[in-house]
């Protein structure tokens, strides 16, 4: 890292330290980050947690509305002129349409600003109303999987991901093209070929349900398509790299995509954040098999690790920078459950993330784990096979539209009978048998005052943010 670089870094962080110094003296700003995989719901999840703080009838686990502390909440402009505005009003439209579907993935970094008034408790009772800022954060769940690269050489990362879909269907036409190749002269046809090859093989294995896929911005290119920064991929080291050679010169454009893309990425955003909610699809991990649900934990923990995590104040702010001090693990897609099995699922959700919960318990911050559903697409039902009785759930498929009941299979209570033969590598469950359908979301005659329909939205809200209200 050359000066100019590190005095860029260092008047960067001097300029984000002394504004939340200001914030925490004046108007209070929540920074709270709403990250995942791809496809576990974060457009979903803050468009709903929006509407449901607008709109706050089916909040009464939030204490600062049940006891009649918050007096109203606004949408304002976010304060960051450079990132794009979360589409609140088109993905809330999308949901509630004559014809509700779920709204686009998220394809950006996006931001919005809500603002509460609230009404003066305690000692400060016979002051007038104060007010706090909530700041979202959403980002895309591709490029989170970068930040696993921050600490890793451009060699530790191609043995790990080669490592990884050894012996993997999707993977054979990417081999057949790596074994061509050995320590070829740079060519830059080649590396195309190498890049765009490795980018259809991730793509591939995310259909295949598959979480730990780098680089993560290879899926969700935006301004970068065709950078020298995106086109690279991971190679065998030789035993004696030539200094212009295809190796050397992969290794350089690896380095340059951690410091031109990841490491600005982190610094701007994730170094801001006070507070995270990180959404699993544990449901879909499990369904696709063991060697999906161990590349999750991987995956996960790879992401956590980088966050910061700990107990922060103004004057610790000031001097080390911002500290994530709560950190909510959200199973989404609850609705797909019996309420039964809601327990099971959180015990399996905090096993999955054992050693970054307990990281971040050891650092200082607060963690919960939670089954949850931003947006309820079922309905509970019981059906008949013979003379058993089974616990399902029913809602609009959405590929067709056809109402279908749907029973996910019987969860296990002790997660070592997933988590075992997932590290082991099992080909598949061998006691279970786990079924997943994508619901369209329920058409919706919503009463006025109320947000969208939820399952423990309120709990998590109260979690994230409620200490602050």
């Amino acid at each position: 890292m050359g000066v100019t670089e590190l005095a860029q870094d260092l008047a960067h962080e001097v300029s984000s330290r002394v504004s939340g110094l200001s914030e925490s003296l004046f108007d209070p700003v929540i920074r709270l980050g709403v990250t995942g995989l791809a496809r576990a719901g974060k457009t979903v999840f803050i468009t709903s947690l929006v509407s449901n703080l607008l709109d706050r009838g089916r909040m009464s686990q939030l204490q600062a509305e049940a006891g009649g502390r918050i007096e109203a909440v606004w949408l304002q402009p976010q304060p960051d002129d450079t990132v794009p505005r979360f589409d609140f009003e088109g993905h809330l439209g999308a949901l509630t349409g004559p014809a509700p579907r779920w709204p686009d993935s998220t394809r950006a970094v996006s931001e919005l600003r809500l603002s509460f008034r609230m009404r003066p408790s305690g000692l400060l009772k016979f002051t007038g109303p104060r007010k706090v800022h909530l700041d979202i954060i959403d980002y895309p769940g591709e490029w989170l999987l970068d930040l696993g690269l921050m600490d890793l050489s451009y060699q530790a990362w191609s043995e790990g991901v080669l490592a990884r879909v050894t012996g993997r269907e999707e993977a054979r036409t990417w081999f057949r093209l790596l074994g061509a190749v050995e320590d070829a002269p740079w060519d830059e046809p080649l590396a195309k070929d190498l890049a765009g090859a490795w980018r259809d093989l991730l793509a591939a294995l995310r259909l295949a349900g598959m979480s730990d896929i780098t680089p993560g911005r290879f899926l969700m290119p935006g301004e970068l398509e065709g950078s020298p920064a995106l086109t690279f991929a991971p190679l065998p080291r030789p035993e004696t790299p030539a200094s212009r050679g295809l190796w050397r010169e992969m290794e350089r454009r690896f380095e340059a995509y951690k410091s031109r893309v990841v490491r600005p990425f982190f610094r701007d955003h994730f170094s801001r954040i006070d507070r995270q909610v990180v959404l699993v699809d544990a449901l879909q991990a499990i369904h696709s098999g063991p060697a999906a649900l161990e590349d999750m934990r991987r995956a996960m923990a790879a992401i956590l690790a980088a966050f910061r995590p700990g107990r922060g104040g103004m004057l610790s702010e000031l001097l080390l920078g911002r500290r994530v001090e709560r950190i909510l693990f959200a199973a989404t897609r609850a609705d797909h459950l019996h309420h039964s099995q809601h327990a099971r699922l959180v015990t399996i959700l905090s096993a999955l993330l054992r050693e970054a919960k307990d990281r971040a318990d050891f650092a200082g911050a607060e963690t919960a784990a939670m089954a949850i559903a931003a947006v309820r697409a079922t309905t509970e039902v019981d059906l008949q096979r013979g003379s058993d009785s089974i616990q399902a759930v029913q809602g609009r498929l959405a590929d067709s539209g056809k109402v279908a009941a749907m029973y996910a299979g019987d969860l296990p209570s002790d997660p070592s009978r997933l988590l075992v033969p997932a590290r082991e590598g099992a080909a598949g469950w061998l006691d279970g048998d786990y079924a997943v359908m994508r619901f369209a979301p329920a058409i919706q005659d919503l009463v006025p005052g109320q947000g969208l329909p939820h399952i423990r939205l309120d709990r998590a809200a109260e979690f994230l943010i409620g200490d602050l209200l």
